[in-house]
């Protein structure tokens, strides 16, 4: 599974063949989630809100080119947040 950002201590990562909604997948110490790209809500799992809300932030500007790395499946690291 491709690493496409690291900040914080967050790991986001998306899978080549995956199933839908369009999603990605984050990692913080022992909590995990699957997150919608289009709505950001949580398919699976959990986060500190706090490290929710640096998620959503993060995704939010970077909605456009996740949703080009989804469907095009060309993966690359994308900026962290700042």
């Amino acid at each position: 599974m491709p690493e496409i950002c690291r900040f914080l201590g967050i790991i986001i990562m998306m899978y080549f063949d995956e199933h839908n909604p369009p999603h990605f997948h984050v990692r913080y110490n022992e909590y995990q989630a699957t997150l919608d790209i289009q709505t950001l809500n949580i398919l699976a799992g959990m986060l500190p809100a706090r490290v929710r809300g640096l998620v959503e932030e993060w995704a939010e500007l970077h909605r456009d080119e996740l949703m080009q790395m989804w469907n095009t499946k060309e993966f690359h690291k994308i900026s962290p947040l700042v």
